[in-house]
């Protein structure tokens, strides 16, 4: 198998993988509070306490992925378009 062949192969692969990994779990962990919903912050003794919720996932934890972001703006831009 020659070079090119393979590498089509394997984009292949990965793109379809990803589009499995959103369509059965669209939303993933948030990347900056790490899922939690709320930043850690340490007190005066140094001992880890809970801070204030996470700005980026609004408390939740989870984040919607990347290509179920853009899956959902062509179906919505697919559906205005059929009005």
């Amino acid at each position: 198998m020659t070079l090119i062949p393979a590498a089509i192969a394997c984009l292949l692969l990965v793109t379809l993988g990803y589009s499995a990994t959103c369509a059965a779990s669209p939303f993933g962990r948030c990347r900056k509070c790490q899922g939690f919903g709320f930043e850690m912050s340490h007190d005066r003794k140094g001992r880890l306490k809970r801070g204030k919720n996470c700005r980026r996932c609004k408390g939740t934890g989870h984040r919607i992925r990347t290509g179920r972001w853009l899956y959902n703006r062509a179906a919505r831009l697919y559906r205005e378009g059929q009005r």
